[in-house]
């Protein structure tokens, strides 16, 4: 039980601190995550899904290849499809790009703000939380029922915003 609350306590304060939005694609395997929380506006993350913006996007690039935190901002020269200037019609104006890489476990996170840059001590934060939450959700196989079906829950909730 303690698991699960404190992985509802970490998302609930994601969402304060990322005012547009996140998302995070815990224990990507290949291409495909255990879980996937996504609270981008649903026009966006309806867009990005179809259009494919995935396999293009240079915060997910950055994610698969680096590990640490990088400002939105700093991505944009390398974002040839214009998805970083496309995320700002949807309010996703200020971001950073988050990966940690444990044990051979990749888990990125995109965070958002419509009003300013993060300050370096928003960033310590958010990768602060990244880290704890991939060490929460880690071991899906060995994981407890309540944790595994809350998780599943909570990712279908968040991926799956209403309009």
């Amino acid at each position: 039980m303690e698991k699960k609350e404190d992985v509802g306590r970490i998302l609930t304060n994601l969402q304060a601190a990322s005012p547009s939005g996140f998302a995070i694609a815990f224990h990507i395997r290949f291409t495909t995550p255990d879980f996937l929380f996504q609270t981008y506006p649903k026009a966006w993350i309806d867009r990005y899904s179809e259009q494919g913006m995935v396999m293009k996007d240079p915060i997910v690039r950055w994610g698969f290849s680096e590990v640490g935190a990088i400002r939105w901002s700093e991505l944009e020269e390398t974002d040839e499809a214009g998805i970083i200037a496309q995320s700002k019609k949807f309010g996703l104006n200020f971001g950073i790009a988050s990966a940690i890489d444990e044990n051979g476990s990749r888990s990125v996170a995109g965070f958002a703000r419509p009003d300013r840059e993060f300050t370096d001590d928003e960033i310590a934060y958010l990768e602060s939380a990244l880290a704890e939450l991939h060490l929460l959700t880690a071991h899906k196989d060995g994981m407890g029922d309540e944790l595994l079906n809350y998780l599943q829950d909570m990712s279908v909730r968040f991926t799956r915003p209403r309009a």
